[in-house]
């Protein structure tokens, strides 16, 4: 279903006006969508929506943040998860795609800003996952690497570690490692105090040593996060997209990652699944009812007309995906969210 030929220059008309916005929305320290969104209905042929869906989000928008002084070579271990250092970051960032192929800058970060994905509840590598795909399925220009830029830059700010995760007893196959994810003992707070709470999760992935073996398991582990969602969605409608958002970023991501990286992304995408799954697990799930005859292209319009950012980038994923399980897991995201009025 996905359109590549997204070059009639409307993303790159949205993506120049998001940037001067900034991250996040600070008023209430939620992250700025929008750039994900717009690549994504660029991306499923949906050009002629960008704008007007931009329009009745972009009063959600705060401005560019300020600088505070600039990230180097030499000081980026000091500024990494300082959450004051966006503009910095970004700043870093731009200026090292000036210097460098973006392959180069991409390679060279992403196994330093690996450990860090649950900062911002896993919204930066999301972003991030966005710019790559459409640089790689239509080519690189100016906003497309700055909005790459923006997206590394926001991951860097944002850089939070979970250390001293108890392993537990795993499963042979994404489904059962899911289910056997234990949930938080408090689940009450937001995010941040959830995610301090995550100290056991299974194993799964850890002996995985070969880059395209690593590959098929985070296909999987996407395939199986998105699929649960149509019977756990309702623990959390929003937070629980993530658990199969953010692996499909990583999934994303890896064509233009060398394949030695390959193996400690799914390490990462897996432990950041299972944590969010962890996070917001339903006491009990609720009962499948397939979307029997409904097709991808359907789906991602049901999405587009409800509006809401995760509904949209879910659809996006579930899309990828591509079976009755996930379209209908789509649906249910639909079912269970707020619509955006525009």
């Amino acid at each position: 279903m996905p359109n590549n030929a997204n070059t009639n220059g409307v993303l790159e008309e949205a993506l120049e006006r998001l940037h001067a916005s900034g991250p996040e929305i600070y008023e209430w320290r939620l992250t700025n969508h929008a750039p994900m969104v717009v690549e994504a209905l660029a991306t499923h042929g949906r050009s002629a929506s960008v704008h007007r869906w931009l329009d009745a989000y972009e009063e959600r928008l705060d401005d560019f943040p300020d600088r505070v002084s600039p990230v180097t070579d030499a000081n980026w271990r000091v500024a990494l998860g300082d959450t004051r250092r966006g503009a910095d970051w970004i700043g870093y960032f731009l200026r090292a795609f000036e210097e460098r192929p973006w392959r180069d800058v991409l390679a060279e970060w992403w196994p330093r800003l690996l450990p860090g994905m649950y900062g911002g509840s896993t919204h930066p590598v999301i972003r991030v996952g966005h710019a790559v795909r459409v640089i790689t399925e239509s080519g690189e220009n100016a906003p497309r690497l700055t909005e790459l830029a923006h997206g590394l830059g926001y991951w860097a700010a944002r850089h939070r570690q979970i250390p001293g995760v108890v392993p537990l007893s795993g499963a042979p196959d994404a489904d059962g490692a899911l289910e056997a994810v234990p949930a938080i003992r408090d689940s009450q707070g937001g995010f941040t105090e959830r995610l301090a709470q995550v100290d056991r999760l299974p194993v799964w992935s850890a002996y995985v040593t070969d880059p395209d073996e690593a590959r098929r398991r985070l296909t999987e582990l996407v395939t199986a996060a998105t699929h649960r969602y149509a019977t756990h969605g309702h623990g959390n409608a929003t937070m629980l997209v993530h658990a199969a958002t953010a692996p499909n970023a990583v999934l994303r991501t890896l064509p233009a990652l060398p394949r030695a990286l390959w193996v400690p992304s799914l390490h990462a995408a897996w432990t950041a699944t299972a944590a969010v799954t962890s996070m917001y697990a339903p006491p009990e799930p609720s009962p499948y009812t397939p979307a029997t005859g409904t097709t991808a292209e359907e789906v991602f319009e049901r999405a587009l007309a409800h509006g809401d950012e995760h509904v949209i980038k879910f659809a996006d994923t579930a899309v990828d995906v591509g079976d009755e399980r996930a379209l209908t897991a789509a649906l249910r995201a639909v079912e269970l969210s707020e619509p955006l009025s525009y």
